[in-house]
């Protein structure tokens, strides 16, 4: 099993319903958005180009995408590449209006996250790892190339592994429960 296929298949393990999914489509890409609009303002000029801490965050996590997937980390390269002159532009304005928006668009995202957690009756996969943090981004990558039909045998991978790490975890649960 690649590093990818054990990152999203765990992801995944916490993510098998449908609604939950869905509401991922929505969530995770406004708290990516909210936080490249809050690190967007941070900056120096360097050469007459303006290095935000976002641009540094996006060059890193882009690497990171690369190194699991050349094709999954390309495509976020064109996602963030388009994301990133709007949140730039949101960081422009004035101090409340630039905290206003990008801290509501990172509470309305994880309002709609828990939404969805709400149908799985899981937690977030990263209350377990924060690694999903990271992965939460590229999965809903990969859940809109695998709708797409593209990439269905690193789906069905993925999908069986986090069925058996999903049917560990709440084995776990009932021997947890049944021992108290």
């Amino acid at each position: 099993m690649t590093k990818l296929e054990q990152l999203l298949s765990q992801y995944a393990a916490y993510h098998l319903n449908h609604k939950n999914i869905v509401t991922h489509f929505v969530g995770i890409p406004l708290i990516v958005f909210s936080i490249i609009c809050l690190t967007a303002r941070a900056g120096v000029m360097f050469s007459g180009i303006e290095i935000t801490l976002a641009l540094i965050l996006l060059v890193v996590t882009i690497f990171y995408y690369l190194s699991l997937d050349k094709i999954f980390g390309l495509i976020m390269l064109i996602v963030f590449a388009v994301a990133y002159p709007f949140a730039y532009m949101i960081a422009q304005w004035s101090m409340g209006a630039w905290l206003g928006a990008s801290i509501g668009i990172f509470v309305l995202g994880w309002v709609i996250q828990f939404i969805g957690h709400f149908y799985e009756k899981k937690k977030p996969a990263f209350m377990d790892d924060l690694v999903g943090l990271a992965i939460g981004p590229l999965f809903v990558l990969a859940e809109m190339v695998f709708m797409l039909g593209f990439r269905k045998d690193l789906e069905q991978r993925m999908l069986e592994q986090a069925r058996k790490q999903r049917a560990l975890m709440d084995s776990k649960i009932v021997h947890q429960a049944s021992v108290h």
